[in-house]
């Protein structure tokens, strides 16, 4: 039996490594997006932690304008914070999701290449047991004449 040899190994093999690839930057894209939403509720909690601190100004026995306008200031910047990263977030979020559908066609294209492997070695194999189906045939004819030439030999005809 000859050994099977898919032509286009070399194919899937590539398809193998770019399914890889995409693998790796959905996970990195992933990390990405994590990471911008802890800032994100970094930004949230210092707002907050602001906002409780000009409440606590506002209570106070003495009241001093410098810290609360100070304060107003400091929400107001964290305020800005929170909305710039909103907007991190929400890009990498859209980057996640391309990086998710690439990884999906490869995943498919890497598939696709498998299938094509399996019917080639399918083939291959009926080919191969055709071909021993013949051989066996042709054997079996060699020995059958070869019978009929000795005993057609032995009655002297």
């Amino acid at each position: 039996m000859s050994r099977f040899i898919y032509r286009m190994q070399n194919i899937l093999e590539i398809k193998e490594k770019m399914e890889e690839q995409a693998k790796n930057d959905f996970a990195a894209a992933n990390v990405r997006v994590m990471e911008e939403e802890e800032l994100l509720q970094t930004f949230v909690d210092k707002r907050e932690r602001l906002e409780a601190a000009g409440k606590e100004l506002l209570l106070a026995d003495r009241l001093s304008i410098l810290d609360i306008d100070e304060n107003k200031k400091l929400v107001a910047h964290a305020r800005e914070q929170i909305r710039a990263q909103t907007i991190q977030v929400r890009m990498a979020h859209k980057i996640l999701e391309e990086k998710r559908v690439h990884m999906q066609e490869a995943m498919q294209e890497r598939k696709t290449q498998e299938i094509l492997k399996e019917k080639a070695f399918d083939e291959f194999l009926q080919e191969e047991k055709a071909a021993e189906g013949k051989e066996i045939d042709e054997l079996t004819s060699y020995t059958h004449g070869q019978k009929k030439k000795m005993t057609g030999d032995s009655d002297g005809k």
